[in-house]
């Protein structure tokens, strides 16, 4: 009865919507905020999101002009650069070196005997894809990106909501998405970056993950693995995907078929993980030119020494937190996450998104220096924003929003914006 009965207000509440979408005069723009409540039910759920992307973007450009126009005369631009020139630092000025001459034969060699810094550390798929269309339309390199970058994010937030509503109510996951564009790096969804093509790749890969399309994976991984690192992580998502459905095959039938072909999503995301190295050492006569080149950017830390798996992070505590601080603050951070995944706010994600997620985190922690770039590589974990947008509390959402657009001016004074000499790079 009480099925019955929540049916038949759903029915009859979009019949009253549709009524009143009628009685609206037609050619004008809603003016009431019954109105525009009225417009908004109607809208298709891709529309939806795309207003919340458009507003989101509107909020984080004014951001980012405000930055710029406070900007002073640097490595990258002039004084109170234009917004795609501001957009296009740091990092993007490695994928403008890489769109315009390539990568190097070699790899630089510092005057201690050491592999230096070099276009080797970014992967090729963004910045190629760039220069050929600046080669089709005869745009700069800068304004491209940052299209490229919008165009990517805008999927990705559409393919976010698909993703979030197999786990979660429509309206909690379109607050999914709300926070995922609003975030405190959510800046980074409109720069000269490949997080967003990345982010975008990613999501469609744990999108069909989670719908057990493997085979569908394996040319969006193919693509991915040569955006940013991070192929290999998700083959360990693939791997414990497939040690988990073979677990529980008495309740949730495993089909051989379906078996057969997961692990061979697993395996061959994992051989494309390690592609981008191969393709290095190849190309430069150096084994590991692509190891040796990223760990040359945490030398300026803790000077030169080999990757030896989950050392840095500790190295990263002890030295940004002398004393056992930094290794107490990592770990209450490992435990929140594992918390967090534990709660029921975070098993409402399923199985599938918590998966990934403790297959990146364990990936980062074996792999990556923390520094300021840390938040940067926290992003593949955007599926979390679902767990945060289960409270229905206007006051918390609101509160929520807020908090993540302060975060974006923090973000932004600390990493983006370059004030003399900055350690902070984003």
């Amino acid at each position: 009865m009480a099925d019955g009965l929540t049916t038949w207000g759903r029915a009859h509440g979009s019949a009253a919507v549709a009524a009143a979408a009628r009685r609206a005069p037609r050619g004008r723009l809603p003016t009431t905020p019954r109105q525009v409540l009225v417009r908004w039910r109607l809208l298709p759920w891709w529309a939806k999101v795309l207003v919340v992307f458009a507003l989101s973007r509107v909020v984080s450009t004014a951001l980012l002009l405000s930055f710029a126009a406070r900007q002073g005369a640097n490595a990258w631009t002039l004084a109170s650069p234009d917004y795609a020139s501001f957009a296009s630092i740091w990092d993007g000025h490695w994928y403008y070196i890489i769109s315009a001459v390539g990568y190097p034969s070699t790899v630089p060699v510092t005057a201690d005997g050491h592999v230096g810094e070099s276009a080797w550390a970014f992967m090729p798929v963004y910045p190629l894809l760039v220069r050929g269309l600046t080669e089709l339309t005869g745009a700069g390199f800068a304004p491209t990106a940052v299209v490229v970058s919008v165009l990517a994010a805008a999927g990705t937030a559409l393919l976010l909501d698909r993703l979030l509503r197999h786990v979660l109510p429509e309206g909690t996951a379109l607050f999914g998405v709300v926070l995922f564009c609003v975030a405190p790096l959510s800046p980074l969804l409109q720069v000269a970056y490949a997080e967003p093509l990345f982010l975008l790749l990613l999501c469609a890969s744990l999108l069909l993950l989670v719908e057990r399309r493997y085979l569908a994976m394996l040319p969006v991984v193919a693509v991915l693995s040569f955006t940013r690192p991070g192929a290999l992580a998700l083959a360990f998502a693939v791997g414990l995907h497939v040690v988990h459905r073979w677990w529980v095959r008495r309740r949730e039938p495993f089909p051989r078929r379906e078996a057969v072909e997961a692990s061979v999503t697993a395996v061959v995301t994992a051989l494309l993980g390690v592609a981008w190295p191969v393709v290095a050492g190849l190309v430069t006569g150096v084994p590991n030119a692509y190891a040796e080149t990223e760990l040359a950017w945490r030398a300026p830390y803790v000077g030169y020494g080999p990757l030896v798996p989950f050392a840095p992070w500790i190295e990263g505590a002890n030295w940004w937190l002398p004393g056992g601080a930094g290794v107490a603050v990592l770990v209450i951070s490992v435990v929140a996450l594992a918390v967090l995944l534990l709660s029921p706010a975070g098993r409402r994600l399923g199985v599938d998104l918590r998966l990934w997620s403790v297959a990146y985190a364990l990936y980062l922690l074996a792999v990556f220096f923390p520094q300021s770039s840390t938040f940067r590589l926290l992003m593949p974990l955007f599926p979390l924003v679902g767990a945060l947008a289960l409270p229905r509390s206007r006051a918390y959402r609101i509160a929520l929003v807020v908090a993540c657009v302060v975060g974006q001016w923090v973000w932004l004074d600390l990493c983006w914006w370059v004030d003399g000499y900055d350690w902070t790079p984003p």
